[in-house]
C-alpha cells in the first residue's frame, strides 16, 4: 500500500491534519480503520466510482464516491539542524524512510517561528519554512553516502565496481534504485566518481527530491490574513485546515452534517438542532469553504498520490459482464498502480500466483482480450485469466 508522511516543524498543525484525514468516512465505516502505530493509520484518496457508469451498483461507495485506502505516517516535528541530531534529530528523518512520498506541513498562518514555538498569527513568514525540511533531508542523505564514500571511491578504482550501483545498495532502504542515481548525476552536472563533499551535497539534494517526492500543505489557512493566504498559495502551497475537516468529519460521523471529504461544502439537514454557538462555527468553517473550494485535506491527498507519484486506479473482476468477482460482488477491488501499468501488472498485483499463470485479459467494460502489454487506463476494469485459480 503507498505510504504518505506528513512532515513539518512542531506546532504546524500536523497531528490535527494526521487526525482529519485517517478518521474513515462513516458511508464507508465497513473499511478497516487500521491505527498501525501512535503514528502511523489510515487515509483514503477520493475518486468518482465507476459503477454509477453501469447498470450494476457496486456497495462500497458513498454517493458515487469511491475511497481507496492508503497508509499515513505523523511524523514528529523537526527543527533546523535535525540532521545533526537537534530535537528527536534522525529518529525523524528516519521515519521518512518509509514514505513514498511527502506532505511537508507548513503553519500558513504564520504563528509559530522556526522551531514551532507559538507566537502571534501574522508575525512570521511562513515561506521560510519550505526550505528547511529540504535541507535537512538532503543533508541526513548526505551523512549516508558520506560514510561510504571513501570505501566507495576505493572499490571505483576496480573496472567490476559502479558507483551507481553501490550507492543504490547503500540506500536500498529508501527505495533508491540505480536510475534515481543516475538521473540525479545527470541534473547535478557531475561525475558522480569524482565528486566533491559539495557536489555530493548538491546531488543529495536532486536525489531525494526523485525518492521522496514533496507536496506542500499550507495549513491552518482558516486563521491566515489574505496576505500570507496569497503569499503561501503564490509558493504553489495547497491551503488546508487540519481543524475544519476534522471538525466537519465529527458533525457528518453525528449526521449533523451532510458531507464527504473533499466536498467544496456541507448541508445542514435540521438547524433546528444545532446550537448557536455550532451555528456560528459551521458557518464560519462554509465561508472558508466557499472562498477556498473545501478544506482542502482531502485535495493534499489525492495530489500526493496522482501527480507526485503518477498512479492510476484499476479495477479487477472475475465475471466481465457482472463486474463481479467470485462472490458476486460488484467492483470490490481498487488498485492503485503507477501509470503505465499493463494486465500483467495488475495479475501480480493481485497474487502472485495469478501472474505467473497470466494468460490473458479482457477489458469488462468493451469485453475485448487486450494484450498483456497493453497500457491501461485510471478507471479500466479488468478480467484477468490465469492458469491460476
Amino acid at each position: 500500500m503507498i505510504t504518505l508522511a506528513l512532515a513539518g516543524k512542531p506546532n504546524c498543525g500536523k497531528s490535527t491534519l494526521y487526525r482529519a484525514a485517517t478518521m474513515a468516512p462513516a458511508e464507508i465505516a465497513n473499511y478497516p480503520f487500521t491505527t498501525i502505530d501512535a503514528n502511523r493509520g489510515v487515509a483514503y484518496v477520493r475518486v468518482p466510482c465507476p459503477c454509477t457508469a453501469l447498470a450494476h451498483r457496486c456497495g462500497v461507495c458513498a454517493d458515487g464516491i469511491r475511497y481507496i485506502a492508503v497508509h499515513l505516517i505523523d511524523v514528529a516535528g523537526l527543527v533546523p539542524e535535525a540532521h545533526t541530531g537537534k530535537g528527536l534529530g534522525n529518529q525523524f528523518l528516519d521515519h521518512l524512510r518509509q514514505a513514498d512520498a511527502i506532505i511537508q506541513v507548513i503553519d500558513a498562518s504564520g504563528s509559530t517561528d522556526i522551531e514551532g514555538n507559538p507566537d502571534n498569527p501574522g508575525t512570521h513568514d511562513p515561506i521560510d519554512e519550505i526550505p528547511m525540511l529540504k535541507t535537512e533531508m538532503a543533508m541526513w542523505l548526505h551523512g549516508i553516502i558520506e560514510k561510504h564514500w571513501a570505501k566507495m571511491q576505493r572499490q571505483a578504482q576496480s573496472k567490476t565496481f559502479s558507483v551507481y550501483a553501490g550507492i543504490a545498495e547503500v540506500l536500498a532502504g529508501l527505495s533508491i534504485k540505480e536510475e534515481h542515481v543516475l538521473e540525479a548525476e545527470r541534473e547535478a552536472g557531475i561525475e558522480l566518481r569524482l565528486a566533491s563533499s559539495e557536489n555530493l551535497i548538491e546531488f543529495s539534494r536532486i536525489l531525494m527530491k526523485h525518492a521522496k517526492p514533496m507536496i506542500i500543505a499550507g495549513n491552518k489557512a482558516d486563521l491566515a490574513s489574505p496576505e500570507l493566504i496569497e503569499k503561501v498559495k503564490g509558493s504553489g502551497a495547497i491551503l488546508t485546515s487540519g481543524a475544519a475537516e476534522l471538525a466537519l468529519r465529527t458533525a457528518a460521523a453525528s449526521q449533523v452534517i451532510a458531507y464527504h471529504p473533499g466536498d467544496p461544502s456541507f448541508s445542514i439537514p435540521d438547524e433546528s438542532k444545532l446550537s448557536e454557538a455550532q451555528k456560528t462555527g459551521l458557518m464560519k468553517m462554509k465561508a472558508y469553504m466557499d472562498q477556498h473550494g473545501g478544506t482542502g485535506v482531502q485535495d493534499i491527498i489525492n495530489r500526493a498520490v496522482f501527480e507526485l507519484l503518477d498512479m492510476i486506479v484499476l479495477y479487477p473482476v472475475e465475471d466481465e459482464t457482472h463486474f463481479t468477482d467470485g462472490q458476486g460482488r460488484v467492483l470490490p477491488d481498487a488498485f492503485l498502480m503507477k501509470k503505465g501499468s499493463t494486465p500483467h501488472d495488475l495479475a501480480f498485483q493481485v497474487h502472485s500466483d495469478i501472474g505467473n499463470g497470466f494468460l490473458y485479459a479482457i477489458d469488462a467494460k468493451t469485453k475485448m482480450r487486450i494484450k498483456e502489454s497493453a497500457i491501461l487506463k485510471d478507471g479500466d476494469i479488468i478480467k484477468i485469466v490465469s492458469t491460476a485459480k
